[in-house]
């Protein structure tokens, strides 16, 4: 079983703090003020949080994985044509498994293996659907420490450069963005930043053969299965491709994961807690076809989902906005984010619907579950882009558009131990950025930064 020593994990160098120990940690006492509503602007926005610095953050880093309740061993299912049977829902790439399958998978065992995508071929992204290069492969299989990930399928979105990196993550963390053919030749005609595969932070991943037609449903493979594409990696970050990641990705781990002792954090929806609201949310809006929502719910419905009120507490929502994930690749939130994932395979694409079906099997059987917090807090770390085709769009009307930070390409070596970053910073030039004449406009994170004393 996976060892608790990390709760007494001390960095000989800085702080006497431990994950789960704040007796005087910099964030000691720090509360979310109350929000002060402003009758001019209406809608969400962000709130204050409390960082750490960046070289605390690293002194914080367990030395070893988070504890996963009874799940100690997680295998993965591998099928071929003559097993597979196609009249059961879902697809060739999750395996279409059978409802007595699906059930199964939810009794939580010391060693099990399930099904989780990629269930044919030698390993995931090779002959498995969701194909990927044997040098990209290769070079995803170095990345050890963190990996921050996104995706854009159908050309839907504009690349988002990440801001307020600092040097030492730089170095240490990898940053994939997941492409098909049709973006990445639009990258490399439009993006003067492209040279060898990468834009900026991003290293491009091109992906073939495709499992699904619909690029929401390819997206949430790379959403949900890192951990299958990235095998040596310990701990990730997931953003959709429409936002902007606007602080150090390490400052995230220690804030939403570290720091509260969890292995998967993700922000509640800003409004909505109940899953037949968001459901119903989902049909008004198109999300998707009305019919498949309908199944869906009454399915879910059958099992014993109920609407959401307090008496679920210590849950706060059922609904997530999920378009960023924090997690730690340890057996419990890999298990949760399969069969999150063969939800979506089975069902309609929309995560929100099942995301609580899952965590509440899951939490009944071994007591785990996903953190929760703020959707203003996830507001203060990340800013919400224009898709691309609404950007063109008022590029040509000659409206203002947002401004987008972008940074030069950097180098990052591949390798398991830590590096520091270089001694020198390059000088980089910035011009004034215009102010957007557009309501919808980029606020910057409000920062709680401590440095220690």
């Amino acid at each position: 079983m996976m060892s608790n020593d990390h709760n007494k994990f001390e960095h000989p160098n800085r702080l006497h703090l431990s994950p789960g120990n704040f007796t005087n940690h910099p964030c000691e006492g720090f509360a979310v003020p109350p929000i002060l509503f402003d009758k001019k602007r209406t809608g969400p926005r962000p709130c204050p949080v409390c960082y750490v610095s960046v070289d605390q953050a690293f002194a914080l880093m367990p030395l070893q994985a988070s504890p996963s309740p009874v799940l100690e061993n997680l295998d993965y299912a591998l099928e071929d044509s003559v097993t597979a049977n196609f009249s059961n829902p879902g697809s060739a790439f999750g395996g279409h498994l059978s409802l007595e399958q699906r059930n199964k998978s939810f009794d939580i065992t010391n060693s099990m293996t399930v099904h989780c995508g990629f269930v044919r071929g030698k390993k995931p992204g090779q002959g498995t659907g969701f194909d990927i290069s044997d040098d990209d492969l290769l070079e995803m299989e170095q990345c050890r420490e963190l990996v921050v990930a996104s995706a854009i399928f159908g050309n839907y979105d504009m690349i988002q450069h990440p801001r307020n990196v600092n040097e030492l993550s730089k170095a240490n963390a990898c940053f994939y963005m997941f492409v098909d053919e049709e973006t990445m030749a639009y990258v490399k005609n439009s993006s003067s930043l492209y040279k060898d595969n990468k834009v900026g932070l991003w290293r491009l991943v091109v992906v073939r053969n495709l499992p699904y037609e619909d690029p929401r449903r390819t997206g949430k493979i790379p959403k949900l299965l890192l951990h299958r594409l990235f095998p040596n990696v310990r701990f990730s970050v997931w953003i959709d491709a429409k936002l902007q990641l606007v602080v150090d990705p390490y400052l995230l781990l220690e804030r939403f994961l570290w720091r509260k002792n969890s292995s998967f954090a993700i922000s509640r929806h800003y409004r909505r807690f109940d899953v037949y609201e968001e459901a119903e949310a989902n049909k008004a809006a198109g999300k998707y076809d009305n019919a498949s929502i309908d199944e869906q719910i009454d399915f879910y419905r059958n099992e014993g989902l109920t609407h959401y009120s307090p008496a679920k507490l210590p849950i706060t929502s059922d609904v997530p906005e999920g378009c960023v994930i924090i997690r730690e690749h340890v057996p419990i939130s890999n298990l949760f984010t399969c069969l999150w994932f063969n939800e979506v395979d089975r069902f309609t694409a929309r995560d929100q619907i099942s995301f609580s079906t899952v965590r509440d099997k899951i939490r009944a059987k071994v007591g785990w579950m996903p953190q929760m917090f703020l959707d203003c807090e996830r507001r203060n770390f990340v800013v919400q882009a224009y898709h691309r085709e609404l950007l063109e769009q008022m590029i040509a009307s000659g409206r203002n558009t947002p401004p987008i930070a972008v940074e030069p390409s950097r180098k990052i070596r591949p390798g398991s131990s830590r590096r520091a970053p270089p001694s020198k910073k390059p000088v980089v030039r910035r011009k004034k950025e215009k102010k957007s004449s557009s309501r919808r406009r980029a606020a910057k994170p409000v920062t709680w930064a401590m440095d220690a004393g």
